[in-house]
């Protein structure tokens, strides 16, 4: 099988793709014009503009669908695969009973200014999220959910207080690289705070992060979409339980 792979539009192999994109310009002919010339120096052979709208006053909105010049190998795609066992509740419970010998304290917020919480609930809470139960649904673990807007300082000082394991923190606003500066400004903050062997592990989550720069913005592992509740209880027990427990 070819490792090699071009996108698939109308038939297989043709390399056609569907991108959108806004201009600041007011919608006319110039800026439909504008549209096309942007899509061919991004690579998109006979380009089409199949949709364009004003957005404001200066501001049109655009898609185009042409064929793209670039090539896919598979083998150069980087992912974070799976590196753990994937655990049933009753799985992550036995194992926090009997090998750690008491509950594993996790603590969530949103923090910075981003107050959407739904993410960080979807994990957190026992409703969870579609129809898997979130970690307070699991008897071993003691949640702390601090919610929205949650400065690092104040982060920082209740995972100490809480005596933390983990500290599971959701962004969803990335204006301007948000979510980077502030989960920099997190990891940075616990360093400062605690010696190595103190801190909590730190898990970062959201839709725009890319999983292969967890080294980059200092934490531990990083979800992105389509996470569940056991994935990230799976990840708590597999390095805060059984990763621990070979290691001594």
């Amino acid at each position: 099988m070819s490792r090699i792979v071009r996108p698939y539009g109308d038939t297989t192999g043709d390399g056609m793709v569907q991108m959108s994109f806004t201009l600041p310009v007011p919608h006319d002919k110039r800026a439909e014009g504008a549209a096309l010339q942007l899509a061919a120096k991004m690579g998109l052979d006979g380009a089409m503009l199949v949709h364009a709208k004003p957005i404001g006053e200066n501001y049109t909105f655009f898609v185009v669908y042409g064929a793209t010049t670039h090539l896919v190998n598979l083998d150069e795609v980087k992912v974070v695969e799976r590196d753990y066992p994937h655990f049933s509740p009753k799985e992550v419970n036995d194992a926090v009973r009997e090998k750690l010998g008491r509950k594993l304290t996790v603590v969530g917020a949103c923090i910075g200014t981003d107050a959407h919480t739904v993410g960080i609930d979807a994990i957190l809470n026992i409703k969870g999220v579609a129809g898997e139960k979130g970690l307070e649904y699991y008897r071993e673990l003691r949640v702390v959910n601090l919610g929205a807007q949650v400065a690092v300082p104040d982060l920082v000082n209740r995972a100490v207080d809480e005596g933390a394991d983990a500290v599971l923190v959701s962004q969803v606003v990335t204006q301007k690289d948000a979510h980077l500066h502030n989960t920099r400004e997190m990891s940075a903050a616990f360093r400062e705070a605690l010696p190595p062997g103190k801190r909590p592990l730190l898990v970062v989550g959201g839709p725009r992060f890319d999983e292969n720069s967890a080294a980059d913005l200092g934490v531990d592992r990083i979800f992105t979409r389509g996470t569940m509740p056991s994935d990230v209880a799976s990840f708590l027990v597999h390095r805060l339980v059984f990763a621990r427990e070979a290691a001594e």
